[in-house]
């Protein structure tokens, strides 16, 4: 088994957000797991392909995507991520200006590739 570094989930973490801004499918779909369940910060439970939806159909357009505080721990066949993004853009067209917390958990295989299993996002207070 590979161990994967914190540098490795860092850079991960960094393709996602890229890919969340630019709205790459193609990234986001080697990236999610096809079993991803997502809590949205309403409450929703969303998966692979609901997000994937959101990003063909332009419902969602990202301006900005700004990380702040992420916490990375590591396990034997996973990893936490905790951080803050701030964001700007559009969601089905209403501005969307909105800080969140997201916590995301990497699968980690015995190659040391990953993707993501699992999240849930809370809207912070600005």
């Amino acid at each position: 088994m590979i161990r994967v570094q914190k540098e490795t989930i860092a850079e991960v973490e960094e393709r996602l957000r890229q890919a969340m801004l630019h709205s790459d499918v193609g990234v986001l779909d080697e990236l999610l797991a096809p079993e991803l369940v997502f809590t949205n910060q309403l409450g929703q439970v969303t998966g692979k392909q609901d997000d994937l939806s959101f990003h063909r159909s332009s419902v969602l357009k990202l301006k900005e995507l700004v990380p702040s505080e992420q916490c990375i721990q590591l396990y034997d066949a996973f990893a936490t991520v905790s951080v803050l993004m701030h964001l700007i853009g559009f969601f089905e067209d209403a501005p969307l200006d909105v800080t969140i917390r997201y916590t995301r958990v990497w699968e980690i295989f015995p190659s040391g590739s990953v993707r993501l299993v699992a999240g849930h996002a809370s809207a912070v207070p600005q």
